[in-house]
């Protein structure tokens, strides 16, 4: 889902699940207090903080020619699972703890309260990972895959162990994981040029997937993750495009209006329409288009003011996004029925207050809404709203340098967005139980990152 902000003087800002066990309100850290947080917003975390228990791994072994890749797969699954902040991971371990015979007494000293074994075996047309998952307190094994992975040179090689290393967390916790997951994002080169790139969860396999030489924007996954839609200046005019990532077949939505600016694209949640903004001269505002039938062009809000950076609730039937009806200066969240209606206030605005708020993202398996902010212009910082409580409990997770565009990976539990340090720019991941920050990208004039749904095998 993306965002994007255009006010009166042409400030633009552009951008794109585990449900909530309560939101709780914990005691602000010293350096918390910091001036440029948000006044009567609290620093928490938007889920319950839990103890997280011991996972420790076995050594991983191979046979029939599986054995040079099994401490490969060892270390991408450590990271995956640590990157989960689910576990206390314990890896690296020593070779010596391989044997024949579990003694789950000495995983137990170890302090292990979970245990994961592997083994690659070759197949002559790649390899099979055996992965099982122990309980160390009961000594018993409580889940067993078999996972095919490529040869180490095949693109799909590393994404097929990411999807094994979120059925570890899925057998472990229930809730989904979300290492098999790309982030979109733009980047700005030398000639103030942005093309939309793409990178894995770990920050792994950086890759560009427009050249245009032009300003390129918005980038939107498609719910099946096969498909991306952005917004390009690449013919002179903005426009709404979509990129089929199997195929690289460009679609471009039609000139439906005949006039404006077409921005900031997202998918419907049944991947049959694409809602975005037209910015015109007349009337401005959130549209949707059938893509699947390519027709029927809706206006849902809109007028002299300007409705920009729709994004779908999970079951499709509500819709943030930003406004300036309030003033240029003042930019707003608000929420609206899906198929357009009487919109409410999302955002902490009071009439003839302050305040910046922009950029929402829904997340995919929550009723939560992320989105950036601060009482005036200049530094700004994720708030998550709970919408259980219609938007009116805030919490902070950001308090350092400034951060926009948040989006929510599909475990509903980590949202990525842009952070700007003294360093400068970079693309940061959040948990948003533990407060735990990794950087994707660094240093680099980064944007708008979009997480993708789960990637299949296919795509």
């Amino acid at each position: 889902m993306t965002k994007v902000w255009k006010g009166g003087l042409v400030c633009a800002v552009y951008a794109f699940g585990l449900p909530a066990v309560g939101l709780v309100t914990v005691a602000t850290p010293a350096q918390a207090q910091d001036r440029d947080s948000i006044p009567g917003v609290s620093l928490g975390l938007v889920y319950e903080n839990q103890l997280q228990p011991t996972l420790a791994m076995q050594p991983f072994t191979g046979r029939f020619g599986g054995a040079g890749l099994a401490a490969e797969v060892e270390a991408i699954m450590g990271r995956d699972l640590r990157n989960s902040d689910r576990f206390e991971v314990m890896d690296s371990l020593p070779a010596g703890l391989v044997g024949d015979v579990l003694d789950y007494r000495l995983w137990d000293r170890l302090g292990a309260v979970m245990l994961v074994t592997g083994q690659v075996e070759g197949t002559g047309d790649g390899f099979i990972l055996i992965l099982e998952l122990h309980d160390v307190v009961y000594g018993q094994v409580t889940e067993r895959g078999r996972f095919r992975l490529p040869d180490a040179a095949d693109p799909d090689y590393r994404m097929a162990v990411h999807r094994a290393s979120d059925d570890i967390v899925r057998w472990a916790t229930g809730a989904p994981g979300m290492a098999a997951t790309r982030i979109a994002f733009t980047m700005t080169d030398a000639d103030y040029n942005s093309e939309v790139y793409v990178i894995d969860s770990d920050g792994e396999n950086l890759t560009r997937l427009t050249n245009f030489r032009s300003i390129t924007n918005s980038p939107a996954w498609s719910p099946d993750g096969s498909k991306l839609a952005y917004s390009s200046f690449k013919t002179g005019l903005p426009r709404i495009y979509q990129l089929d990532l199997a195929t690289g077949a460009e679609w471009t939505l039609p000139d439906v209006r005949g006039e404006g600016d077409y921005m900031a694209p997202s998918y419907s949640p049944d991947g049959q329409t694409l809602a975005f903004s037209i910015l015109g001269n007349a009337r401005s505002g959130v549209f949707t288009y059938n893509i699947a039938r390519e027709c029927c062009l809706t206006s849902l809000s809109g007028g002299q003011h300007y409705d920009l950076s729709p994004t779908y609730s999970p079951d499709g039937l509500k819709m943030a996004f930003n406004t300036n009806r309030f003033g240029d200066n003042v930019p707003q969240i608000m929420v609206m029925p899906a198929g357009g209606g009487d919109a409410e206030t999302l955002s902490p605005y009071e009439y003839g207050g302050r305040g910046y708020y922009t950029s929402p993202d829904w997340s995919p398996v929550g009723d939560l809404v992320a989105f950036h902010g601060a009482v005036r212009r200049g530094t700004h910082h994720i708030l998550v709203a709970d919408m259980a409580n219609d938007g009116r409990r805030l919490l902070q997770l950001t308090w350092e340098g400034n951060n926009e565009d948040p989006s929510w990976a599909p475990d509903g539990r980590h949202i990525v967005f842009v952070g700007e340090r003294r360093w400068g720019f970079g693309l940061f991941v959040v948990d948003v139980a533990s407060g735990r920050l990794r950087p994707i990208v660094s240093g680099r004039k980064v944007g708008l990152p979009d997480w993708s749904p789960p990637i299949g095998a296919s795509n």
